[in-house]
């Protein structure tokens, strides 16, 4: 509650009220304590009171039972006793609901959250993925070589086809960018679609979340951003990630405004110990930053765990402001703990802090704020009040009914494709696909002209070959009929001359063997158809 334009957390033992100095928040602070021991209570009551100033908060709703906080409380016998010990009623206590803004990274129980990868970055995407330091190395160059060559990272299938792009363009990127591992790229795509598998795509893409839209007020009062965590709490990483996503939002996009009376925004971690659970040393240096520095912005961060020792030194040593619910101490591990805790408050001779922190009953803690000097006050016992609005969760259809009927439901509940590195790397495919195609196409129509050029020179050697032996054929074949035709001849000579000569030897020898009687006829006649044949044929060669 306000009281002298104060936070009025509770009162001390003494029955004075403890107060958080408005223009202190922004020096962040802790809530610390074992489970059930009063965190939840705690945080409703600081998140009502900043928003009845006016002041945006964020806080992630683990249990379900934050964004009760739209609906008044209910009174009961408790809350009546309660109300009587701090004397409420004399300062205008009221139950009351809140104006909340319920959101979802799933979209189920709030408005649609997303943001895209390239925002997201490298580093806190690798957390989510679970990559080695080399595999977040490689990650880290495929988002320089994006940039470099203005392709949008808006949601997974972006970085999958960057990936795979990447991949097969490695050879070419060496010289500039260094070895880029298929293995490591391979360990990187298969981490992506686990994502994709349990539900963590619809987290990635547009309209992304302008951080503006959680800096509103309705009817004066500040708006109290709720994220559902009830499933996301169950992927721890991409929890504690997006988280950290939205704090390194706030520090870029919040401009510088110095000290002021009062925050323009309260951020609430709620689980802390998942933020720095395995973190790497950058990650970690990064946080550590941020905490530093975001509170120039007029940003205050409050962390809520259950033990301090969650909260790396770095960071505990920000948090100015501190609010310690009781813890258990069993071995000596866990009294270690309680004494770490004790420590870190400025001590009060009045009591001992160590067996106060033991000793605490739901609702009672130990406190400390920075005073108006900025000088943390002696540490003190209180008694936390109780929050005007429902302790409880909400129904189902009272979530439906207040998340459609928000206006920054249209803005946020359909999701948009715009034109990003995977429909620019599909494009270059096709193109590239129609590259190949034309110079294939090219060099078969090529090869099938040389291929015809080959076929009809052959065909003209072939009808050469044959037209020369069908001349040859010819030219025998004359010259046989022609040496058939001239011994024809010959032979039809030499028969006529035969018939010729041998008659007229015969004649011849007639005549001259006649003078020597019968037998020198007969002789004759034969010796002169000899010599007659044998001189025809002669002249008959010739």
């Amino acid at each position: 509650m306000l009281r002298e334009n104060r936070i009025w957390m509770g009162n001390n033992e003494a029955g004075e009220p403890v107060y958080i100095v408005p223009k202190m928040v922004n020096r962040h602070g802790l809530v610390a304590g074992a489970t059930g021991t009063g965190k939840t209570v705690t945080l409703k009551v600081m998140a009502e009171t900043l928003s009845d100033m006016g002041v945006p908060v964020f806080m992630a709703d683990v249990k379900g039972d934050i964004a009760g906080m739209m609906e008044p409380g209910e009174d009961n016998g408790n809350m009546q006793e309660r109300i009587r010990r701090f004397g409420l009623a004399e300062h205008g206590f009221q139950y009351q609901g809140y104006p909340v803004s319920l959101w979802d990274i799933y979209g189920s129980r709030g408005v649609q959250l997303r943001t895209t990868v390239s925002e997201m970055g490298p580093l806190l995407l690798g957390r989510i993925l679970d990559l080695n330091d080399l595999q977040s190395d490689i990650l880290t160059i495929v988002f320089k070589i994006a940039d470099d060559q203005n392709l949008l990272l808006i949601d997974t299938k972006d970085l999958k086809s960057m990936l795979a792009w990447v991949d097969e363009h490695a050879a070419e990127f060496q010289t500039e960018y260094g070895k880029i591992s298929s293995a490591s790229i391979g360990v990187i795509t298969r981490a992506v679609v686990a994502l994709e598998s349990a539900g963590g795509d619809r987290f990635f893409g547009e309209p992304a979340l302008a951080i503006t839209d959680w800096m509103n007020q309705e009817n004066g009062k500040g708006v109290i951003n709720i994220l559902d965590s009830t499933s996301l709490i169950n992927n721890g990483k991409l929890y504690s990630t997006f988280l950290l996503w939205l704090l390194s939002e706030l520090f870029e996009t919040m401009p510088e405004v110095g000290d002021l009376d009062q925050p323009k925004m309260v951020f609430i971690f709620d689980e802390a110990h998942l933020l720095f659970n395995d973190a790497p040393k950058a990650l970690l240096e990064k946080i550590e930053q941020v905490v530093k520095l975001i509170r120039s912005k007029g940003v205050g961060v409050w962390f809520c765990t259950q033990n301090p020792r969650d909260i790396p030194d770095g960071v505990l040593a920000q948090l100015n402001n501190r609010i310690q619910h009781g813890l258990r101490a069993y071995t000596p591990a866990e009294q270690k703990s309680v004494k770490a805790a004790a420590e870190s408050f400025r001590e009060n001779p009045a009591f001992d802090t160590y067996d106060t922190i033991l000793n605490l009953g739901t609702g009672e803690a130990v406190v400390s704020f920075l005073g108006e000097d900025g000088i943390p006050t002696v540490a003190e016992k209180a008694f936390i009040l109780p929050p005007r609005s429902r302790m409880g969760t909400i129904s189902d259809e009272q979530r439906d009914q207040k998340v459609k009927s928000g206006l920054l439901y249209s803005k946020y509940a359909e999701a948009v494709d715009p034109d990003s590195a995977y429909e620019v790397l599909q494009r270059k495919g096709v193109e590239a696909q129609a590259e190949a195609e034309a110079l294939a196409a090219q060099e078969q129509a090529a090869k099938e002209a040389e291929k015809a050029e080959k076929e009809a020179a052959k065909a003209a050697e072939k009808e050469a070959k044959e037209a020369a032996k069908a001349a040859e054929k010819a030219e025998k074949e004359a010259a046989k009929a022609a040496e058939k035709e001239e011994k024809a001849r010959r032979q039809e000579i030499k028969k006529v001359g035969n018939s010729v000569v041998g008659t007229v030897g015969r004649e011849v020898g007639k005549t001259v063997g006649g003078k020597f009687g019968k037998f020198g006829k007969t002789l004759g006649g034969n010796l002169g158809s000899q010599l007659g044949r044998g001189i025809l044929s002669t002249l008959i060669k010739k």
